[in-house]
């Protein structure tokens, strides 16, 4: 499933753990604290368990958002694209 990680972290430290979390399941970053990418249905799980157990829960917040497909192509892009050093293309051609 595609998936959106967005975060608001307060310590370096997590916010940089949580990023290489993200990395290391596939997902690729299209804004600073914003991941983008599929996964499996275990996956969507696991990642949400990792991130939960490292954040400071009175204070962080992270959204794991899953999105259809039939969705994510309506989905619309205002302002500067995605970097396309960071992001696939096969991400970056569902939005143009």
């Amino acid at each position: 499933m595609i998936t959106w990680v967005l975060y608001d972290i307060s310590s370096n430290k997590i916010r940089s753990r949580v990023a290489k979390i993200c990395k290391n399941m596939g997902l690729y970053r299209v804004q600073k604290s914003v991941f983008l990418g599929t996964l499996e249905d275990n996956q969507f799980d696991e990642i949400k368990l990792h991130i939960e157990s490292l954040i400071d829960l009175e204070n962080d917040s992270v959204y794991v958002f899953p999105m259809s497909k039939t969705n994510f192509n309506m989905c619309g892009l205002i302002g500067q694209a995605f970097d396309r050093e960071l992001v696939t293309d096969e991400i970056i051609s569902k939005f143009f």
